[in-house]
């Protein structure tokens, strides 16, 4: 494809003559004079950056420049296009794989890993700032159109000679708009990350980067942690992760402009992108546990903590990211089960009823509703889906049930000493927004013999069967409905788990207290 001003969108080599990236002849796809300028051809593994000092019609010239001759230019540049890179973290070994003289001679490489790659994005009004963990920063002007590649910040005219050459993470401050990056190389070592330096440009500008007495730029360097893992905007401060630590980061309005504050040590995030602001309230997730700051750092409770971190791949820790689902007070992650390397898992917290829940979903990027009226996720298979959206699955040509279940947690008389006996029980169940004239769920009640025995089988002694809440003497499921009562059930079990499940066509339900007569059946 052939890229540069004057030159027909859509032109391409489509066979090489005498060329082959550099002077000589090209067969091209549209047949157009353009005037003197450099082209550039990319194709998918480099790029060839092809001076010509003469006009081409159909075919690019093929007289070499001499001092009494146009034609092509004596100079070829060629130039890989910017990698993607690792979509995940990769373990890899051999020769190199390690640092030098790790292990002893002739006892083979050490494994290491190509961490996936990270980018972050801003606007900096309707200019995009973009880069990825640790490259350069890039440029988009918007004047420019969106056939107009970004450029390296270094490269934007009048960028200065301090202008950052490489980064982990940057964004556009609300105050005063200043480009302001997190892990940076320093105006004394241009190119060398310092993973725990802040620098920022002057107010208004992408471009002026040394500080001087007319200007607001400067830097801090934090002093807890060896490196900055992420930054987020909040109300009044900006809040910075080093992988020990929690910064607040202000606005002074005077020199030094911005200043640091030390929130909370010993404390972990996960990865760049695992933390939310939901109500005021910044939520996080760490190596271990999870955290959430309102003006104090705490740690959350969580039930579901031992189940969570106990089935989590953290060498894919990366990949960890957080969102907000605010028309049901939820915050929201999405991470990778142990034996996988893509994400398969989330986990919700209610804070305004401080519950979790948990379920396997595969999803890459997720953004409230905001001003759309549904939460939208992306998936792996490059789809972008509502969420909160709908009753039923319509990924497929044909419309399938989603199946919805809710589960309680183990409960139980006495402690354990006798044996329950459920004999009847009022479900309080609505199916508010349903859109099927006859609605249904199924409830369960699953006993157990003993405490970590399992649930029943209809062989097993102690106890009865596994099944559904059933009509008292028949076999069958009792469906729930709207207008249901009371249910006449017979379960027996020391411990019991109980549980709604739909898999119909349009079905939406509400669990309200449903109310159980649970009597003591004889001591085992």
């Amino acid at each position: 494809m052939l890229f540069r001003s004057g030159v027909t969108a859509g032109t391409v080599i489509s066979a090489f003559g005498t060329g082959t990236g550099g002077i000589g002849t090209y067969t091209v796809s549209i047949s157009q004079t353009v005037a003197s300028t450099t082209i550039t051809a990319k194709q998918p593994t480099s790029s060839f950056f092809i001076d010509a000092s003469a006009p081409i019609t159909g075919t690019a010239p093929s007289v070499p420049a001499t001092s009494s001759t146009t034609g092509g230019g004596a100079t070829v540049y060629a130039e890989y296009q910017i990698n993607v890179g690792a979509p995940i973290a990769v373990p890899f070994s051999g020769w190199g794989a390690g640092g030098w003289g790790i292990p002893t001679w002739g006892s083979g490489s050490v494994a290491s890993i190509q961490q996936m790659r990270l980018w972050s994005q801003n606007n900096f009004g309707q200019d995009l700032i973009f880069g990825y963990r640790n490259g350069p920063i890039y440029y988009w002007s918007a004047a420019t159109g969106v056939g107009v590649r970004g450029v390296a910040l270094t490269s934007v005219p009048g960028a200065d000679a301090k202008t950052p050459q490489i980064h982990n993470l940057a964004f556009v401050t609300d105050t005063s708009r200043f480009v302001m990056v997190f892990g940076v190389d320093d105006y004394d070592a241009m190119g060398v990350l310092n993973p725990m330096l802040i620098r920022w440009s002057a107010a208004e500008s992408v471009t002026d980067w040394i500080p001087s007495a007319t200007n607001q730029a400067g830097s801090l360097v934090l002093s807890h942690g060896s490196q900055i893992i992420g930054a987020l905007q909040t109300r009044q401060e900006i809040l910075v992760w080093t992988d020990s630590t929690l910064y607040s980061i202000q606005f002074l309005g005077n020199e030094p402009w911005w200043g640091s504050q030390l929130l909370a040590d010993n404390i972990s995030i996960a990865s760049q992108n695992a933390m939310a602001v939901a109500s005021g309230v910044t939520y996080w997730m760490g190596v271990d546990k999870f955290y959430k700051y309102d003006g104090s750092t705490q740690t959350l409770r969580c039930d579901l903590r031992q189940y969570i971190f106990s089935d989590i791949n953290l060498s894919q820790s990366a990949q960890i990211f957080a969102g907000t689902n605010e028309g049901f007070n939820e915050v929201w992650w999405f991470y990778c089960s142990a034996a996988s390397s893509a994400i398969d898992r989330y986990v919700v917290y209610n804070y305004a009823e401080d519950i979790w829940y948990y379920g396997s979903m595969a999803r890459t990027a997720w953004l409230d509703s905001g001003l759309r009226d549904y939460p939208m996720a992306a998936t792996y298979s490059n789809n972008l889906v509502y969420h909160e959206y709908g009753l039923d699955d319509g990924t497929t040509s044909t419309t399938l049930p989603i199946e919805a279940y809710i589960a309680s947690s183990e409960f139980d008389i006495d402690d354990g000493y006798k044996v329950g006996f459920v004999w009847r029980m009022l479900p309080d169940i609505t199916f508010r927004g349903s859109n099927t004239a006859t609605p249904s769920v199924t409830m369960y009640f699953r006993p157990m013999q003993n405490s970590g025995s399992g649930f029943n089988s209809p062989e097993s002694v102690g106890g009865s069967a596994n099944y559904p809440v059933n009509q008292l003497g028949t076999g069958t499921p009792y469906n729930i409905e709207k207008f249901t009562g009371q249910i006449n059930t017979r379960v027996r079990g020391r411990q019991m788990v109980m549980e709604v499940r739909s898999t119909g066509l349009g079905v939406q339900w509400q669990l309200g207290s449903p109310r159980i007569d649970i009597r003591p059946d004889g001591r085992r």
